[in-house]
């Protein structure tokens, strides 16, 4: 802020010295007259141009019309009626407080309406508090000037350009758009409007990608505006200039080639549409302006009554500078208001005092002060009525009217009379966004009713597309026509893509296919270098890579698997069904099964009849019988009679219980474990080194490289280069090499379709994504993004994925038999012969002296034969 009491000496020597020159407005008004109390109209000075005719007439015209009006209503101060001077601003600050400092020495001046730049406003608002008088402004929209604590005697009756950013926001949010460029005019009001904008789009995730800076004193535009526009992502503009500065600039951009149909233009104020010339309408068609507006026009309350007699006062006083009620300047309203809020709170002091117009006696403009300043700001704080522009309240806190804030979105579209300004969407506090009425209709850029995307569109443009042959992402294939010529066609996931997008986004392809063992890094500089405009094909997006190009989203998500040969040999465990046991538990179990026989004998031996009846040796050999029996779940074929058995029995079975449950688990397990052995189980003996490093295939000079380098090796490049996916598969066939890591997409579908001999081991790791590979800042990578959200939404990727990584024609063990293979029980099955065996010998013990006498017979009657003749 300035600290006005620095210039006093600079005012002495001015007032002084030089010739005062004051420019009033000459004009058909009644003239003013010796009043104690009047209020200064500070009005820009547009009257050199007619084409700015209604910013220097109309709001004069409604001030000069609410004092008037207060005189008809014979509102009085101290018994006086009102009265008003007003003077023409310039670019010159100091001269526009060097006049009001004038007006100040020799009159009453009570308050203050304007001035109507915000650069004026710093000034100006300052000097009020200085003085003691309330400064409100019709027009300054800086958002600095809402700071009450900076500026304690400053109003304004406009939105601040706060407001204005935060409707530009929702006006995005409503088309969809993300991004855009400013184009600023060099003073409070551009810089206020570019900071505000900026800080309400990073609030809501939305981009401010450049910003241009228009010199208001040379009327030139910062850098060459064909070159910053055409190369930029966003075809959004947003140009923040008062009119006569905008019109410079739109006449600038038509020079540069860059208005429609290629980029909307969203301007802050009006400009006069008669100026350019009629060949340039179809480029000037589709431009907008976002302009502060009063509440009827959106269909909120006004002073209707206030509007009409004003009207009429200016009708009846300068009747050549009526437009028409339609055709009134909307700040010439917030002028009225402005006015009529001073008046109102001046009347209401002067209610409750006989003296309320006192000034300390000093004819020094800084050393004056209104005495009741601080009534006359209590009174407009709490001041609330109905004005010509809508609801008018303030707050004690901030300089800006609570509510009562609308704009209007006005379309440049061709009539019959030529271009004009056609209003096609409104917007208020409490309500946002919506159509002006049921037929509006909004005319883009070209001439078109759908709303563009804001970003630069690939609609007939010729691109440069690398792709890599990988399967299934990419693969060859000979197509014969009718006449039998052949011709190869791409086919796969990513020629797939590539067409949903050519059909949507209406881009030229040109496809350069590379050999397949041409490095993925290889094409990443390649992009950079200009080589290609973008990469179609299994791209891993790393940080690494992004310093150097631009990724899309993703359009597959990735990550790394291990392939290895099938495993061919199987060893054969004659004693494997042992080992769900241990040694310990196994005697344990012996142990228990003689235990539980001894007892049942010293238990059963006198009760039982089937133990009784035999020897002492056969008697305790059953009960071991019985216990084993007992023990496997079997059963035996007698029971035990006393109750000491019965016990023993129960702890039996529930032991038979435990271990057969344990034995059973424990055994299905091995027996998977072993159907699934592999060389490795997993990327974690590939860092144990289970394996040779130089026996791991690596494809060089890609993103594995880079993982397998950070993650395994440490840096040292220990691993077996392989110079593709293809090569991958040939190392592992000739047993080069022992396991290979590689993309996911791939390996799944070569070992599912080609390679049934090879298969991956263990899960996935390093999850990423791929994309499409453009140039740094590339100004179509938005559209793609867009297009590419857009295919997945409806879900084109999930169709792809099916088609191309779905479906298996090798054979998988696992889902045709899950049956225990001979080589697993086959120790069991010898154990069983053995005992068949011994029971075969205990058999032939046991029939020997029958079967000596069979034979014996045989021997006696071969005898027999031969002795008779």
């Amino acid at each position: 802020m300035l600290h006005f009491w620095s210039f006093r000496r600079l005012w002495f020597y001015l007032l002084i010295f030089e010739h005062i020159n004051i420019r009033h407005v000459t004009t058909t008004w009644p003239s003013s007259n010796s009043s104690s109390a009047q209020l200064l109209g500070l009005f820009y000075d547009a009257s050199n141009s007619i084409d700015y005719s209604a910013v220097a007439k109309h709001p004069p015209a409604m001030f000069k019309a609410a004092i008037l009006l207060s005189q008809q209503y014979n509102l009085t101060l101290d018994g006086q009626l009102l009265q008003w001077q007003t003077v023409r601003t310039t670019n010159d600050t100091m001269k526009t407080l060097r006049d009001i400092c004038v007006i100040m020495s020799s009159t009453n001046t009570v308050g203050i309406v304007g001035p109507t730049l915000s650069r004026e406003a710093h000034i100006v608002g300052p000097f009020g508090a200085t003085v003691g008088i309330p400064v409100v402004s019709h027009s300054a929209t800086d958002p600095d000037l809402s700071n009450r604590r900076m500026y304690p005697a400053f109003y304004r009756t406009v939105p601040a350009d706060e407001t204005a950013a935060l409707a530009l926001m929702q006006l995005f949010m409503y088309f969809n758009w993300t991004s855009s460029l400013i184009i600023y005019q060099n003073d409070d009001y551009g810089n206020g409007g570019v900071r505000a904008v900026t800080k309400t789009f990073n609030n809501n995730n939305l981009t401010v990608a450049n910003t241009l800076q228009f010199n208001i004193a040379t009327l030139s535009i910062q850098g060459d505006l064909h070159s910053i526009l055409a190369n930029g992502q966003t075809r959004i503009v947003i140009l923040w200039a008062i009119a006569q500065y905008a019109s410079v600039i739109i006449e600038k951009a038509v020079l540069s080639n860059v208005l429609g149909p290629e980029f909307i233009w969203i301007l802050s104020e009006s400009i006069p549409l008669s100026s350019f010339n009629q060949t340039l309408s179809s480029e000037l068609i589709g431009m907008f302006t976002l302009e502060p507006v009063v509440g009827n026009l959106v269909n909120a309350p006004v002073n209707r009554t206030l509007l009409s007699e004003a009207y009429e006062i200016w009708q009846k006083y300068e009747p050549e500078t009526f437009p028409g009620a339609s055709k009134v300047d909307y700040y010439a309203l917030f002028a009225f208001d402005a006015a009529w809020l001073l008046i109102q709170s001046l009347t209401q002091i002067c209610v409750n005092s006989s003296s309320c117009l006192s000034f300390t006696n000093t004819s020094f403009c800084f050393d004056r002060h209104f005495l009741n300043s601080n009534s006359l700001f209590s009174a407009i704080n709490q001041n609330t009525f109905l004005g010509v522009s809508g609801l008018i309240q303030f707050a004690a806190n901030l300089t800006d009217r609570i509510n009562g804030n609308y704009y209007i979105l006005k379309n440049i579209q061709e009539s019959s009379t030529g271009l004009d300004y056609v209003p096609v969407l409104s917007w208020s506090d409490m309500k946002h966004w919506s159509l002006y009425s049921q037929t509006s209709t909004i005319l883009w850029p070209g001439g078109t009713l759908k709303p563009p995307s804001g970003y630069a569109s690939t609609s007939g443009v010729t691109f440069r597309i690398a792709m890599i042959e990988s399967s299934p992402f990419t693969m060859k294939t000979e197509v014969k026509d009718r006449l039998g010529n052949s011709t190869t066609k791409l086919i796969g996931y990513m020629p797939d893509l590539l067409e949903y997008l050519r059909s949507k986004m209406g881009f030229i392809p040109q496809i350069v296919l590379v050999p397949s063992n041409h490095s993925y890094n290889g094409l990443i500089d390649e992009v950079a270098s200009g080589m290609y405009d973008l990469v179609v094909a299994d791209v891993t997006i790393t940080a690494a890579r992004r310093e150097k190009v631009d990724f899309s989203i993703s359009v597959f998500d990735n990550s790394l698997r291990i392939i290895v040969r099938n495993a061919v040999e199987v060893s054969i465990d004659l004693i494997g069904y042992l080992k769900p046991f241990s040694r310990t538990v196994w005697l344990s179990l012996l142990a228990a099964m003689v235990y539980a026989g001894g007892l049942i004998f010293l238990f059963e031996r006198q009760q039982n009849e089937i133990l009784r009846e035999r020897s002492t040796a056969s008697a305790m050999i059953l009960s071991v019988w019985f216990s084993m029996g007992t023990l496997l779940g079997n059963g035996v074929d007698f029971h035990v009679a006393t109750a000491a058995g019965r016990i023993l029995t129960v702890g039996l079975y529930v032991l038979s219980l435990i271990l057969i449950a344990a034995y059973t688990a424990n055994l299905a397990s091995d027996l998977t474990i072993q159907k699934s052995t592999s060389l490795i189980s997993g990327i974690d003996d590939i860092r144990s080194g289970k394996i040779p490093f130089s026996r791991i295939g690596i494809i060089a000079d890609s993103s594995i490289e880079d993982y397998y380098l950070r993650e395994i090796s440490d840096g040292s490049r220990n691993f077996y280069p392989v110079l593709g996916v293809g090569d991958i598969y040939a190392k592992l066939l000739d047993e080069t090499i022992d396991a290979a890591i590689m993309d996911v997409g791939p390996l799944e579908y070569m070992t599912s379709y080609v390679y049934c001999n090879l298969t991956l081991v263990g899960s996935d790791f390093d999850k990423s994504a791929i994309g499409i590979v453009f140039p740094k800042d590339w100004i179509y990578l938005k559209d793609f993004d867009v297009n590419i959200l857009s295919l997945r939404e409806s879900g084109v990727f999930d169709t792809l994925k099916r088609k191309w990584f779905e479906g298996n024609t090798c054979s998988n063990t696992a889902e045709i038999s899950t049956a225990m293979a001979m080589e697993s029980m086959a120790g069991l099955f010898l154990t069983f012969v053995i005992i068949s065996v011994l029971a075969i010998l205990l058999y032939l013990w046991l029939k020997r002296l029958a079967i000596k006498d069979y034979f014996s017979i045989k021997m006696h009657q071969k005898t027999l034969k031969v002795e008779l003749p």
